[in-house]
Parts: structure tokens; C-alpha cells; sequence
């Protein structure tokens, strides 16, 4: 399938439904997908799109193909425009993943790679423990918005991540063309089960702040709560988007400055974690292909979603006008430490 084909696929979504997450078909982006301690010799598949991607090594070297090493000739004879008819896809090393470029080869520029700045460059020094892979049965930016919207976390996760009590919760947000970032401000907030039960916290309250920036090309959400008293949870979760129902995220919980055994143990709340949204996701996702179904509600904390819908829409419209570019305000390998709030 050519890139004219796909977007043939996904094309304007009918007038009557304002947000159909599932098609909306992003290119010209790197997706990371898959950690690079996962890609060895033998060949891993993966899917962006419903494109097929297969990486492994060569000589230690990663390699990213739509086919599989060794497949027939008939398998290797239909390469696409997303391999510029190579059949091969740029790709490249870096944060402890393997990235693979989407869209036009021609543009693939590493500059083009957002910057994780909690994670060291050359993966070398990310612990296996700190990468828990989950999968989602919703489009990746409906799970974008989910992350979003601030109340979920408050009633799915109140048993691991605290529930809504608090003195003051304060929301903002700032975008740019190509990014969302969410900011959230909580005083006396109810101290999170987590971080009584294996993070050692013995107060009542804590202070929150947390922050989330977003890539809206390839959905990699890059989140840096920080509570007081206790840790910062620096956190990478990268949607990648499997299909229109489906989406795949490795991530990476950064919990190597907490104490034992907080750090080992936090990331694996991944596990907890998934299947209380996934409750919610799989039949709202659903709902969005249906002309009779309620797909959406309302809350105090839907600002900042309803900007991300805002954005997407408008890259989406962009992209379907033939323009692939990254906007004058969109610098993805900008350094980000302030806007996290990031210590020194």
C-alpha cells in the first residue's frame, strides 16, 4: 500500500462526528518502536499504521525494513513510498529505543528525534527494569487524550496514584503548532498509595507538580511529576499507533534517583494501570465509529483536551492539503528541562 492508498484510507472525517481519533494518520514523524535491548539478530515485528515494520541487527548495526530478512522475492518486490521504494526504513538509535521514520524518507533528519532530556542519549545507562511494555485497544490519541484529562487518574487510579482531595488544583496548558504541554499544580494533595506503601512517605499530604508535553506527530508523551514529599517519577510513554483500535506504548518509568525499592517497583504499576483504562478505553473507542453513540463527557479539566483536538485536527487538515512540514514554532529537539521543571 502507497502512501496515496493510505491516505485515500483516511480521509476526511464525515462532518457529522468532530473527532474521530482513529483516523487521524500522522506522517513525516520518528515513531519509536521498539527498546533497542529488544532488537537483536533475529528479526521483531512491529506496526505504525498498519504499516509493517521489521527490525534487527546487522554487524550490530540496527536495520528496519516492510519486510521480513529472507522473505521471498515476490515478499521484497512491492516496497513502498515510505521506504522511497528501497523496501528499507531510516532509522536510528537513541534514549534507549529504536526510531523509525514514517512518511517521506527524503525528510528523515535526526534533528527531527524529540528530546527526552532525563534519559541519557545513548541508552546505555537505562535500566531494564525502568521499561514496561503495555498495549491499548483505542487509537493512539484518544490514549493521548486520556493522559490528558486529568480526572481519569483522580477516579481509575485512586487505589495506586491518590485519589482528588486536595487543597488547590490548578491546570494549565501551552502548545505550539507541533506540541501540547499540560501543567497540573496540587497543594495538600492526598498522599499516593504508591508512595506509602514501598516509597517510604509517612506524611499525610503532598505537593504535585506534574507536567506532560506532547508530540502530536507520533503521540510520545513525555511526563515529569514530581511530588513533595517524596520523588520525582520522570516517565516516557510513546503511542504508537498500531491501528485504528490499537495502539502500543514501551515505556520508560526513569525511577533510578528514588530509593529501593521504589524504583524497581514503581514501574511495574504499568501493569495495574493498563487495565483500569483500558476498561474505559476499548468501548469509547468504539463509540467513535457508531453515528448514534454518546462518545464524549464534560469536566472542569477539559481545556487542555480540547486544545490537543484543536491541534491534531489542524496537522491532520495540513497534512491531507499535501504540506508535511514542521511548523516555524516546532523545534522537537528543543530542550524541554525548563519546561518540565526539571532541577538543576
Amino acid at each position: 500500500m502507497n502512501i496515496d492508498d493510505k491516505a485515500a484510507r483516511f480521509a476526511a472525517p464525515d462532518p457529522k462526528h468532530d473527532w474521530i481519533p482513529g483516523n487521524l494518520d500522522l506522517r513525516d514523524t520518528w515513531f519509536p518502536m521498539a527498546y533497542s535491548a529488544d532488537v537483536k539478530a533475529h528479526p521483531v515485528r512491529r506496526i505504525v499504521h498498519a504499516q509493517d515494520v521489521y527490525l534487527w541487527r546487522e554487524g550490530g548495526r540496527v536495520r528496519a525494513a516492510e519486510f521480513r530478512p529472507g522473505a521471498a522475492g515476490a515478499m521484497r518486490s512491492r516496497p513502498t513510498a515510505f521506504t522511497g521504494g528501497s523496501g528499507h526504513y531510516p532509522a536510528h538509535e537513541r534514549y534507549g529505543y529504536v526510531w523509525v521514520w514514517y512518511g517521506n524518507p527524503d525528510h528523515a533528519h535526526e534533528e527531527l528525534i524529540p528530546r527526552i532530556p532525563f534519559l541519557p542519549a545513548d541508552g546505555t545507562r537505562i535500566p531494564r527494569y525502568t521499561q514496561r511494555s503495555v498495549r491499548f485497544d483505542a487509537a493512539s490519541p484518544l490514549s493521548v487524550e486520556n493522559l490528558i484529562d486529568l480526572t481519569h487518574a483522580d477516579f481509575l487510579h485512586a487505589n495506586t496514584i491518590g485519589d482528588g482531595q486536595s487543597e488547590s488544583d490548578v491546570v494549565e496548558f501551552s502548545s505550539t503548532s507541533e506540541t501540547l504541554t499540560r501543567t497540573r499544580i496540587v497543594t495538600r494533595k492526598s498522599v499516593a498509595p504508591v508512595m506509602r506503601w514501598i516509597g517510604g512517605v509517612r506524611a499525610q499530604y503532598q505537593d504535585l507538580r506534574a507536567v506532560l508535553h506532547v508530540h502530536l506527530r507520533n503521540n510520545l508523551c513525555i511526563s515529569y511529576p514530581s511530588f513533595e514529599p517524596g520523588y520525582a517519577i520522570p516517565n516516557v510513554q510513546p503511542f504508537v499507533p498500531v491501528g485504528r483500535h490499537r495502539s502500543r506504548v514501551d515505556q520508560t518509568n526513569y525511577t533510578v534517583h528514588a530509593p529501593a525499592p521504589f524504583r524497581w517497583l514503581m514501574p511495574r504499576i504499568s501493569y495495574v494501570i493498563q487495565p483500569q483504562d483500558n476498561s474505559v478505553l476499548r468501548p469509547q473507542n468504539a463509540r467513535y465509529f457508531e453515528a448514534n453513540q454518546r462518545r464524549d463527557l464534560s469536566s472542569r479539566f477539559d481545556a487542555p483536551g480540547n486544545r490537543y483536538r484543536v491541534l491534531m485536527a489542524r496537522l491532520a487538515q495540513r497534512q491531507r492539503e499535501g504540506d508535511f512540514s514542521y511548523g516555524a514554532d516546532a523545534d522537537p529537539a528543543a530542550d524541554i528541562s525548563q519546561l518540565l521543571g526539571m532541577k538543576a
